[in-house]
């Protein structure tokens, strides 16, 4: 298997309005990201993900792009962009950027045009449908709820709309479509960028006359034709948000030979905290049972034949020691397990801004509060059916967006050293005792154990190519070991606010790699393991 530069490298995502804001306005931008390098590369990453910050109407917080070539003014200037691009490279960090082509705004040059006539050479760069029986063409549904078609008086039409209707579905089945993307991706190229993340890529290969939103037939084809027209050839890291993947789909993106994606987010695990077949709010405890046998085939069934994504957060779901961490008594050591049980495993690790220093979800009392489309969107479908407002709000404090949107707590000045005006989204109020200024003055705090597993990642091939191998356990012990040539490495962790006993009676342990709690680790046949600890040592033969 040839070997990357993305295999090797932690990534770290920046989502801009949120990261630090240099002029005041009140909304991150890319001078302030640049301001903060330094701190990128201590920490150690090879990467940073950036969330969009092409120019754009703002309907989704900048997924809904107007122009792609041009960067929203409240972020900077082209100018800035060359500089972060320029500015990170210097410190051997990469710049992947966040590519929007499933759909564009409906304020892009393009859906203006298509909008005007049924014969407007741009028509087809969208998916417009005549009425049925005085409605709409058929029941596809939006993910920000409701319909997914919107009807254009001007025309007579329904255009779709996956997402909100200020955000038209393109037609990847026109060629041109297709030939306008590749040649704006490579603008993006040329300017030196490390690859891209493709916002639900799986999408594009819809079939809405017959239902079929994500892995349509002509999917693969077209990932292909996009390699061969772009970043083929030219060893960049590209991951593709993929909702629907299984293993045996992601080997179809993944698969070196296939000559598509470098590797897929996969959504699995996160899904396991929600009532079966019911929507991301409709919540059930986590059963760390299932999360270890989820987690454990992704690690084992792609096998060589593809490449991991590992993450626990994004700009889409919430922060993780507010979720399946305990981010009140144990914060600091559930975010530690957490960190290391996740940078132990086979993949490409991605840290979600704030995560590295424990930031917790934000939670809220009212609609008013709510600045995120999917949460306001549900609120109101919700209340419409009758639902209780406490338990809307309790599953918006739960996964709602807003929570992983609030701003990075630099230190413990006002707006936590984010901006010096007023923050477009509310600071989270803990700011005074969780934030960076801290965290770096404390040797013992969890952006150190992020750093140290970094490191640890650059140091040792067996966290990159080792083999996995869950062992069995009473159900909140997570234990697996990874494995490369001669070297084993066992990794435990307890999942849970109880002491658990350990009992491997045919395992020695040797020296300690990376440890939440500071005691000797000499035996692991009756071993007491302290609420949420976590450690990795290495096995002697």
């Amino acid at each position: 298997m040839q070997k990357h530069w993305w295999q090797e490298t932690t990534v770290y995502q920046v989502y801009p309005r949120s990261f630090k804001d240099s002029n005041g306005d009140g909304i991150g931008d890319l001078q302030g990201i640049i301001s903060r390098l330094d701190y990128l590369q201590n920490l150690g990453i090879g990467a940073i993900w950036l969330s969009p910050v092409y120019r754009s109407p703002n309907d989704d917080n900048g997924y809904d792009i107007s122009d792609y070539q041009n960067i929203m003014k409240e972020f900077g200037t082209m100018n800035d962009m060359d500089e972060l691009i320029s500015e990170a490279k210097k410190r051997n960090i990469r710049i992947v950027m966040d590519l929007v082509v499933n759909h564009t705004s409906d304020e892009h040059k393009w859906f203006i045009e298509s909008k005007k006539s049924k014969d407007n050479p741009y028509r087809d760069f969208y998916i417009w449908r005549d009425p049925k029986d005085g409605g709409v063409p058929n029941k596809l549904e939006s993910s920000f709820s409701g319909s997914a078609w919107q009807f254009d008086e001007k025309t007579g039409q329904y255009y779709l709309h996956l997402f909100s209707k200020k955000q038209p579905d393109l037609n990847w089945e026109n060629e041109k479509v297709r030939q306008a993307v590749y040649k704006m991706m490579n603008f993006w190229i040329d300017k030196g960028i490390g690859g891209f993340r493709m916002d639900v890529i799986d999408l594009i290969g819809k079939q809405p006359d017959k239902m079929i939103t994500g892995n349509g037939p002509k999917l693969h084809e077209y990932l292909q034709e996009m390699n061969q027209a772009t970043f083929g050839g030219k060893d960049m890291l590209t991951v593709g948000e993929t909702w629907g993947a299984t293993p045996e789909i992601a080997k179809l993106y993944s698969s070196p030979e296939r000559h598509e994606l470098s590797m897929v987010f996969q959504f699995e695990h996160s899904g396991l905290d929600q009532q079966p077949g019911k929507e991301k709010w409709d919540l059930q405890p986590l059963d760390i049972g299932k999360l270890k046998k989820v987690l454990a085939k992704w690690q084992t069934e792609l096998g060589d034949e593809g490449w991991n994504s590992l993450f626990w957060n994004n700009h889409d779901l919430p922060r993780i020691v507010s979720r399946w961490g305990n981010d009140q008594e144990y914060r600091v050591p559930s975010a530690k397990m957490l960190a290391i049980l996740l940078h132990m495993m086979k993949g490409t690790p991605y840290i979600y801004q704030g995560e590295e220093i424990g930031m917790t979800n934000k939670p809220i009392k009212d609609f008013s509060e709510i600045s995120d489309i999917e949460s306001r969107n549900m609120y109101r479908e919700r209340i419409a059916k009758g639902y209780k407002k406490a338990d809307i709000i309790k599953s918006i404090n739960t996964k709602g967006r807003d929570n992983a949107r609030t701003p990075i707590q630099w230190n413990e000045s006002a707006q936590a050293g984010f901006t010096t005006g007023t923050p477009w989204l509310e600071v989270n109020p803990n700011y005074k005792s969780i934030n960076v200024q801290d965290a770096l003055n404390d040797s013992n705090s969890i952006f150190y154990t992020y750093k140290k597993l970094i490191q640890l990642r650059k140091d040792n091939p067996i966290m990159i190519w080792g083999d996995f191998k869950l062992l069995e356990t009473e159900p909140d012990i997570f234990v697996f070991e990874r494995i490369y040539q001669s070297e084993k490495w066992l990794i435990v962790n307890n999942f849970s606010n109880d002491i658990h006993r350990l009992q491997l009676p045919d395992i020695k342990p040797g020296s300690m790699i990376i440890q939440n709690y500071d005691h000797a680790i000499t035996d692991v046949s009756n071993l007491e393991l302290q609420p949420w600890e976590s450690f990795a040592v290495k096995v002697e033969e």
